[in-house]
C-alpha cells in the first residue's frame, strides 16, 4: 500500500495580518506552520499503514524552506518526502497548483505505484478546497471529500469504505483504489511523536525536484501564467459592535428586552410560502 499525502506550508492565521496598503496577506507577520488539516491527513495515512503496511510519502510545493513541513510529516510518521520548488511555480492559484502536484505524482507513481492520495480538506490561508479534487481530476481517479472516517481498506478487492460528512448527515461510500480523499480535522487526533520519529525527522533531507525534473510539463499551465484566478480585493472584516446593555432591576431589564424585541418583531415573523 503506497499512500501519498499532499501537504502545504501556511502562515499561522491566528497571528497573520493584512497589509493595509496592498490588501494582501503579510506572510512575514506570522510563523509558517504545517497546514492543520494536512497534519490530520498524515496521521490518517499512519493509521491506515498500521493496518495494511506499506509506505507513506508526502508531497509539497513551495519555497526551499517548505522542507520544514515535510520534516514535520516525517515526525508524525511518514516515510519519505518530496518538495517541488522552482520559480516557475510562483504565483500559482489552485488550478496551477493541482497541475504541478499531479505532475509530481506522476513521477512518484513511476517509482512506486500510488494506491491512495490524501489531502487536507483545505488550506487555512485560502479555504478553497479545490486542490485535492483538481489533482484527482488530472489523475483520473475518484475524489471523496469531507472524509471523517476510513472504515475499511480492502487491498484484495482494491476498494476503500469511507464515511464522509454532509450538510445534514453522513454518507458511506465505497470507492475504488486508487482514489483521492480530502479529510476533516475530526477524522483523528494527531498523536505525540515517539523520539525515534523526532530524530529521523531532524536528520531527514527531503527529495527536492525542480520543474526540469518533471516530465511532459506544459509550462504555460504553471505559476502565474497558468493561474486564471484574480483576487479583486482582500480586507479585514470590521469587528462586531457590542450589543445594547440592559440596566436597572430585573423587571426593568425584562421590559427593556421586550421593547427591543417588539421593535424587531418583523425579524421573528414566520411567513408561509405560497
Amino acid at each position: 500500500m503506497h499512500i501519498v499525502v499532499c501537504v502545504k506550508q501556511v502562515p499561522d492565521t491566528k497571528i497573520i495580518k493584512i497589509n493595509p496598503k496592498t490588501n494582501t496577506l503579510d506572510r512575514r507577520s506570522a510563523p509558517a506552520i504545517l497546514n492543520p488539516y494536512d497534519g490530520h491527513a498524515v496521521q490518517e495515512a499512519v493509521k491506515i499503514k498500521e493496518k495494511t503496511g506499506g509506505t507513506i510519502s508526502v508531497l509539497s510545493m513551495g519555497p526551499p524552506q517548505a522542507t520544514a513541513v515535510i520534516k514535520k510529516s516525517i515526525e508524525i510518521g511518514a516515510d519519505r518526502g518530496y518538495l517541488i520548488s522552482d520559480r516557475a511555480f510562483a504565483g500559482a492559484d489552485t488550478l496551477a497548483t493541482s497541475y504541478a502536484l499531479s505532475k509530481a505524482l506522476e513521477r512518484i507513481n513511476k517509482e512506486l505505484p500510488v494506491d491512495m492520495v490524501i489531502c487536507g480538506k483545505h488550506a487555512i490561508d485560502g479555504d478553497t478546497g479545490q486542490v485535492g479534487p483538481g489533482i484527482a481530476r488530472r489523475m483520473d481517479i475518484p475524489p471523496v471529500t469531507s472524509v471523517i472516517e476510513v472504515a475499511e481498506v480492502n487491498e484484495k478487492e482494491k476498494t476503500v469504505l469511507i464515511k464522509r460528512k454532509l450538510t445534514n448527515g453522513y454518507e458511506l461510500i465505497q470507492a475504488e483504489l486508487p482514489c483521492l480523499l480530502t479529510v476533516e480535522k475530526e477524522i483523528n487526533d494527531i498523536e505525540y511523536s515517539p523520539m525515534t520519529n523526532m530524530i529521523k525527522a531532524a536528520r531527514y533531507e527531503p527529495i527536492i525536484w525542480s520543474v526540469n525534473d518533471l516530465e511532459n510539463v506544459e509550462r504555460t499551465q504553471l505559476g502565474l501564467k497558468g493561474s486564471p484566478t484574480i483576487v479583486g480585493k482582500m480586507f479585514t472584516p470590521p469587528r462586531p459592535e457590542g450589543g445594547k446593555k440592559l440596566e436597572g432591576s430585573a423587571d426593568e431589564q425584562v421590559n427593556q428586552l421586550m421593547e427591543m424585541l417588539m421593535e424587531k418583531k418583523d425579524l421573528f415573523t414566520i411567513k408561509s410560502a405560497k
